[in-house]
């Protein structure tokens, strides 16, 4: 018998079926009370079947939860990883995704017709809102890396989801789904969640203000720092200034992150703080009824339509509790990167100082023209005027956040400072009463020299506010990270293409791979000379020949994989304009089937199948297929499919000159089957190109350096390192080369090159 039945009805239920039993008459009464009857077992029987699926939907709502975690750990592991204790939000960021999937995690506060009877399913609907406390204050950092559109949207979003939790929570707190004391916590979390949501949009309100100020700054020091870069060299630049250049690059766009500058703010160091207390009370309650032995086993009580999904949720969200708490814990120090010094405190301690860019935006939304295309004087003027009010309240709100934030953020402040003044009574203690001298001669020198380091790369930190100065134990950090990438790099070392270009010093195969009076194809326009592609045809030619040794071939094969992935680099980064971009488009679509399928437009390279055929015969098979497939791309007079096979049209334009080039330049080799000769010529135009593209590189790397998304500057000098750091002994190499004297802008491009060099030879 269902429970939902009371003592009368189970009365008239057996009264009813003893005058059916008797076969009496039953009156109007009774067969209402009866169809009553049927009614409430078939709800109870319709409600029993929908709730099936709660325990799939509770397994579902831990594995997004599950997912929140695994990214706030993926955070984690990348700060400790790079050293970066402020764990900048890399993986678990703000955006439509997240929210959907936080969204599902929270579905038990959003439930408001479920009953909850159990402690376990009590306590797991309270560990969802510290848990969703927990996440806000995790992606807070992300907002800085969002432009101005995608902030407000997943601002707004965010909004909807907490505000409809805290709504749903209250109505469950009236209709006695949330019960027992539990609701006492539910009061706690709802006021930390809407804290947290407040300092979120605090904080959206400033990123903007922030990035112009930022930028502004680093394009100051960007412009100084190129300037007299490029005014020291015209060729050139060695693996040292390279490397100091990287070095200052990085630590521009270290300190002027935006998730950097987002984290080191009171808002964000409240929200930490916030988030503590929340865990602090979820574990507190944890212990008290799961941990501490006592008769009644609270983690079996689950009565849920959940099951005992419910206990594997509250035992999810409860770890991913601890792990979001781990990075919070540290940003509330995040301050700690600053130089403490008395200038700095001051500022601290100046609580009711606000400075301009906490209200800039709203200030400047105060002059925003807002247009009416209807409606009257006196309309126009009320809304003027409770628009200003508005946004003048917001400003005041605004301000009233910050001092209070300051203020709260002067406890992690004073612990610094009781901790730095127990540290320094200590060591006074120790020397004093043991004689331990803590310096030598020997130990007083290199900290000097690595203080005049930080203090030349501190130049170029970075900051909001100009009064405050980057700690040494940060630029510190900063400067053995670039080491520590660019060492990291240097092991990755291309072996193969650094043994392939010791092979020459010289130049002369750019300009012999091609000659300019070899006649175009018919009805192929001549494309303009590219860096990777000549390397890809004479690779191809190189490794058909049948008769030259395999572990030869096998050398130059793998010396231009490596080699290619810089020269495609250069290419994509200097040679980025007109018909260069669909060079490279077709050069990066062919090798790929070289590489993979070890196949020209579909025909096989392996040697097997020409060790019947000599090198005149090759040279001369590889010009008849491309004339093959100009012929037949002739024959189609459709737009469209010339449009399409534009790159096709581009390689075998390539193929045919090279061969031809070949077979006019070195008739001898070929005429009396010099294999092991001409194969040699071939590695030789392949290395003297390669090593003429490579001189780019330095440029290539400077320009890594500089990014002109604030978000993306990070990255971009990253890459810049990882790539100085395998160039490295290239980079050594071309130091012994004759490079010849070209501009920057002209070395970037081969055809400049063969200008030059044609022109030195006469």
């Amino acid at each position: 018998m269902p429970s939902a039945f009371d003592s009368e009805a189970y009365y008239n239920c057996h009264r009813i079926w003893e005058l059916l039993s008797d076969k009496k008459a039953l009156d109007g009464h009774d067969l209402d009370q009866l169809l009553g009857f049927c009614d409430m077992l078939y709800e109870y029987e319709e409600g029993e079947v929908a709730s099936k699926p709660m325990l799939w939907i509770g397994i579902y709502i831990a594995v997004a939860s599950l997912f929140c975690i695994l990214l706030m750990a993926a955070d984690l592991f990348h700060g400790f990883q790079n050293r970066k204790l402020w764990f900048p939000s890399k993986y678990f960021t703000l955006n439509t995704a997240s929210i959907t999937v936080i969204a599902i995690a929270m579905k038990l506060p959003v439930d408001l017709t479920t009953p909850m009877p159990g402690y376990v399913d009590q306590y797991a609907k309270a560990g969802s809102m510290t848990f969703m406390c927990i996440i806000m204050a995790n992606l807070m950092p992300s907002l800085a890396s969002m432009g101005n559109r995608e902030l407000f949207t997943n601002v707004a979003g965010m909004v909807i989801l907490v505000v409809t939790m805290v709504v749903n929570i209250f109505i469950q707190m009236k209709t006695g789904v949330v019960q027992y004391w539990i609701i006492i916590v539910e009061y706690i979390n709802i006021g930390a969640m809407l804290s947290i949501l407040i300092l979120v949009i605090s904080s959206a309100l400033i990123i903007p203000t922030s990035k112009k100020i930022l930028e502004l700054k680093y394009q100051a020091v960007h412009k100084t720092t190129s300037h007299d870069l490029y005014a020291q060299h015209t060729w050139m630049f060695t693996v040292e200034e390279l490397t100091q250049h990287v070095r200052k690059y990085w630590v521009m766009a270290g300190t002027c992150s935006p998730q950097f500058v987002m984290i080191t703010t009171p808002l964000c160091c409240v929200a930490g703080m916030i988030c503590v207390t929340t865990t602090i009370l979820h574990y507190f309650i944890v212990v008290l009824n799961f941990i501490i032995p006592h008769e009644y086993k609270a983690y079996l009580d689950y009565h849920s339509n959940y099951k005992w999904s419910m206990l594997v949720i509250y035992i999810t969200q409860t770890i991913g509790i601890g792990v979001g708490t781990i990075a919070l814990v540290f940003r509330c120090f995040a301050a700690l990167n600053f130089k403490l010094s008395t200038k700095w405190i001051k500022k601290h301690t100046k609580v009711y100082e606000i400075e301009k860019h906490w209200t800039q935006m709203l200030t400047e939304w105060k002059k925003i023209h807002l247009a009416f295309p209807l409606g009257g004087h006196m309309s126009k003027a009320f809304v003027y005027i409770s628009y200003n009010l508005i946004l003048n309240l917001c400003i005041i709100c605004q301000k009233v956040i910050v001092v209070l934030c300051k203020i709260i953020g002067l406890i992690p402040l004073a612990m610094v400072i009781v901790g730095v003044l127990c540290v320094y009574c200590w060591k006074s203690l120790k020397a004093k009463f043991f004689a331990i001298c803590t310096t030598s001669n020997s130990e007083t020198i290199p900290v000097v020299e690595q203080n005049d380091t930080n203090e030349n790369i501190g130049n170029y930190a970075l900051q909001l506010q100009d009064e405050v100065e980057v700690s040494i134990r940060m630029l510190k950090s900063i400067s053995n990270s670039v080491n520590r990438s660019i060492r990291k790099a240097e092991k990755q070392l291309p072996i193969n293409l650094v043994k392939l270009i010791e092979q020459s010093t010289r130049f002369e195969g750019v300009v012999n791979f091609d000659r300019d009076n070899i006649k175009p194809l018919q009805d192929c326009a001549k494309f303009p000379n590219s860096w990777s592609l000549p390397v890809v045809t004479l690779a191809c030619i190189a490794i058909t020949l049948p008769t030259t040794s395999q572990e030869s071939v096998d050398s130059l094969f793998n010396g231009v994989r490596e080699g290619l992935s810089y020269t495609l680099l250069v290419e994509e980064s200097l040679n980025n304009v007109g018909e260069y971009v669909k060079i490279h488009k077709a050069t990066t679509s062919l090798w790929r089937e070289v590489d993979v399928s070890y196949r020209w437009l579909g025909n096989t390279l392996q040697r097997n199948a020409y060790r019947d055929k000599n090198p005149k015969e090759i040279l001369e098979w590889f010009a008849d297929k491309a004339e093959k497939i100009i012929v037949k791309m002739s024959k189609h007079n459709n737009e469209e499919l010339l449009d399409d096979s534009r790159d096709k049209l581009i390689v075998v334009d390539s193929m045919y000159r090279v061969t031809q080039t070949i077979m006019v330049n070195y008739p001898n080799d070929i005429e009396h089957n010099r294999e092991e000769h001409l194969f040699g010529l071939l590695s030789s135009m392949i290395v003297d190109i390669m090593i003429a593209c490579f001189t780019n590189l330095p440029r290539v790397i400077t320009m890594k350096c500089h990014e002109d998304a604030i978000e993306k500057r990070e990255a971009s000098v990253q890459v810049a390192a990882k790539l100085l750091g395998s160039t490295m002994k290239i980079i050594e190499k071309l130091q012994l080369c004759e490079v010849p004297t070209l501009d920057p802008k002209q070395r970037a491009f081969i055809d400049e090159w063969r200008v030059y060099l044609k022109q030195s030879t006469l």
